[in-house]
């Protein structure tokens, strides 16, 4: 197998010298409404990554960006406060055979952590990608939740553009009544 990068030969998706020197993450926080939100990675430095997660290349990538960011999290959180939180991911809906969402929360299972697979789904899938906050707000994802309540829980995403999915899911759990601590994303689009 070949690094994804730089093409060498590599066991591994990415080879260890770019992990280190390309894909090094970089933690980042934004407030979105009462929602702390950490990302890993500005979106312009791996945007062509990102842009492959409805491809069958898309597995591959995801994986291995959850395993060097999200496991690493986790493992760390957890020793810090060794309580249980729960995982759950925004709409994990299944496209050319995965779900990118889903490899990015399953990273996150650990000894105190418990992933909610599929728990929160969009009822309107309409496209988001290039469109104005107004439309965002003006077509919501109207999310559902069919998972256990009275927990405290990290959500996760992909990405965060202006913030109003995020909010959106926060406010649904909320009324669900799930505590969610925060939330993670492979990476911010500054707006």
């Amino acid at each position: 197998m070949r690094c994804l990068s730089c093409h060498r030969l590599s066991i591994r998706t990415f080879c260890k010298r770019c992990q280190e020197k390309l894909l090094k993450p970089t933690i980042t926080t934004r407030k979105v409404g009462s929602l702390e939100v950490y990302s890993f990675f500005k979106y312009q430095n791996i945007e062509d990554l990102l842009l492959t997660k409805h491809t069958p290349q898309g597995y591959q990538v995801y994986k291995a960006l959850a395993n060097f960011t999200f496991r690493p999290f986790i493992k760390s959180f957890l020793a810090e406060d060794s309580h249980r939180v729960y995982i759950i991911g925004v709409d994990e809906k299944v496209k050319s055979g995965y779900s990118h969402v889903a490899l990015l929360t399953h990273a996150l299972q650990y000894k105190n952590s418990k992933v909610l697979h599929a728990t929160l789904m969009a009822n309107n899938s309409v496209k988001y990608a290039g469109k104005t906050v107004r439309f965002r707000l003006e077509n919501p994802r109207n999310f559902s939740y069919n998972g256990i309540s009275n927990i405290e829980a990290i959500l996760v995403d992909d990405i965060i553009t202006t913030g109003t999915t995020l909010q959106e899911a926060n406010r649904i759990l909320t009324e669900c009544g799930v505590t969610v601590l925060f939330a993670l994303t492979l990476a911010d689009v500054e707006v």
